[in-house]
């Protein structure tokens, strides 16, 4: 592979969903850092859109990991009453509040673009101006433990449903592509599919990642590491490993892409 001169070309880095595996994102970004690296336009769906915010947003990776370290995921008075899911997503807003105090996509260094589900008309929706923190909990309200966001009358849920890979709303705007998928479909053995609970995650994973995996190809440059495959999507102890794990790929990719040979 010739050289790649990625830091003369503008950058755009698409972030997909998939839980706490998604904190592979920071360890790509941490590696995009190191190398020199710096998108100009970020798109995210579900954990892809919140770290993608916090990345617009000019915080460090030191902040991003202590973010979701700190962010309650279950909490005793978190649970909705009245409300679909078993977690009230609208609880999270004055933790959201504390890094994004101005609450809206101008205020941030860079262009984001957040996908949620509309669940009323069955469409995927992107946000990109105007209120910030609703649309990032509509994006990352997975079905069905977190409730759905309303925004403006409509219910909104997890952007991965519709699509958890928007690279289309970087498409045309950057000379150069970084992609990151976490959602891992990998392979499966009977065992991991004992009951009603597991067969719906296995389908829709495998959903999810057909429909992400054709685009993510379509990148300039991409991780997928398959060790995430490990990590829980809610288990918040995987936080580091999921980190290292994108750490270490980010580099490798990101150390062949800009080698010449």
């Amino acid at each position: 592979m010739s050289q790649i001169e990625i830091k003369n070309k503008s950058i755009g880095l698409v972030l997909s969903g998939g839980g706490i595996r998604g904190m592979a994102h920071i360890g790509l970004i941490k590696a995009m850092q190191e190398h020199g690296i710096e998108a100009d336009v970020v798109s995210g769906t579900s954990i892809g859109a919140i770290i993608g915010a916090l990345y617009a947003n000019g915080n460090s990776v030191e902040d991003m990991l202590q973010f979701f370290k700190e962010t309650p995921l279950f909490k005793y008075n978190f649970f909705a009453i009245n409300k679909p899911g078993f977690i009230n997503t609208d609880r999270y807003f004055p933790i959201f509040r504390g890094f994004f105090p101005e609450n809206t996509f101008e205020s941030l260094e860079k262009p984001l673009y957040v996908v949620a589900t509309n669940l009323m008309s069955g469409l995927e929706k992107v946000f990109s101006a105007g209120e910030l923190i609703h649309p990032l909990l509509a994006s990352a309200a997975l079905t069905p433990v977190f409730s759905p966001v309303e925004i403006n009358g409509i219910l909104y849920a997890d952007g991965g449903v519709m699509n958890n890979f928007p690279k289309e709303y970087v498409d045309g705007k950057v000379d150069f592509i970084i992609g990151s998928n976490v959602s891992i479909a990998g392979e499966a053995s009977k065992k991991d599919l004992k009951n009603s609970l597991q067969l719906a995650g296995r389908v829709t994973g495998l959903m999810i990642y057909a429909s992400s995996h054709k685009k993510l190809a379509d990148c300039d440059l991409f991780i997928e590491p398959p060790e995430l495959e490990k990590i829980g999507v809610l288990d918040k102890k995987g936080i580091e490993k999921a980190y290292q794990i994108g750490y270490e790929h980010g580099s490798r990719t990101l150390e062949k892409a800009l080698a010449t040979n």
